[in-house]
């Protein structure tokens, strides 16, 4: 617990810094491309238009049920996309936060804990254009913003709070086991087709087990929050809080474990330079 105290009072403590050099990364990360940042919104783009043509064009993917209203395939796809790759890419860059940082670490001088929330900030920024622009697309196709949009505020927290405990325990192992982090790609690429973005996780009738173990999956927590803003269908923190404090228990145990790790071995982390 006190580790985890710690960690926290370092996060309040430098969250400027967090900011501005999360800031600094975003742009320096870009700077030889001639499209800049722009890319960051490309990407995700064509890598959506492939995912729709293929599960929603070519597999005639028939309107998704939520909540007891009616979805079609596309506006269901986009709501939960963007968060997905906003998950995957800071888990990502998280887990090798530090270990490519340690030369400049170990010239600095502040806590290590904020590294991989610069990694989770930098790529927050262009989270937030791809949600403005995915509001855009959800007024054109008759989806239009309502009093439930309000959610977006509590699911952008509990995103960050279970990325940083994520990132807490993969910086820290990827650090002195850098498989960690080829495995932890592999395991990611898998979790896209067992978190619901792609296919309803409530077709799954035959498989009652298999069905309720995904249903527990924190990333489909969050995925579901934001649909359930996006269509106006409900809250979903409160409708299903049961899953709500099943997520907030699985969080605090990772941020418990990542914390403990952290601050047991980052004293040790130059040693691995």
């Amino acid at each position: 617990m006190k580790s985890a105290i710690l960690v926290i009072k370092e996060q309040i403590k430098n969250f400027y810094l967090v900011r501005r050099l999360s800031l600094y990364e975003l742009k320096s990360t870009n700077k030889n491309n001639y499209l800049g940042m722009a890319w960051e919104i490309i990407n995700p783009s064509i890598q959506i238009l492939i995912y729709w043509f293929v599960f929603g064009t070519l597999r005639d993917r028939a309107p998704v049920e939520l909540a007891g209203d009616i979805v079609d395939f596309f506006p269901w796809l986009l709501a939960a996309f963007f968060l997905w790759v906003f998950c995957y890419q800071s888990i990502i860059e998280g887990s090798k936060s530090i270990y490519t940082r340690l030369r400049m670490l170990s010239k600095m001088n502040f806590p290590m804990s904020v590294i991989p929330n610069i990694a989770i900030f930098s790529k927050f920024y262009v989270h937030m254009v791809m949600l403005g622009l995915s509001i855009i697309l959800m007024q054109l196709m008759g989806y239009y913003a309502n009093i439930y949009y309000l959610q977006f505020i509590y699911v952008v927290f509990a995103t960050f709070c279970l990325l940083f405990s994520i990132s807490l325990i993969t910086s820290t192992l990827s650090t002195i086991i850098r498989d960690v982090h080829m495995l932890l790609n592999s395991v990611l690429r898998m979790l896209l087709y067992l978190s619901g973005v792609l296919w309803p996780i409530a077709i799954l009738t035959d498989f009652p087990i298999i069905k309720q173990l995904m249903l527990l999956n924190p990333l489909y927590y969050l995925i579901e929050g934001y649909r359930y803003a996006f269509f106006g269908v409900g809250w979903h923190m409160v409708e299903k809080w049961q899953y709500t404090l099943v997520f907030w228990g699985i969080v605090l145990v990772l941020f418990l474990i990542g914390s403990a790790l952290h601050v047991k071995f980052r004293r040790h982390f130059i040693d691995y330079l």
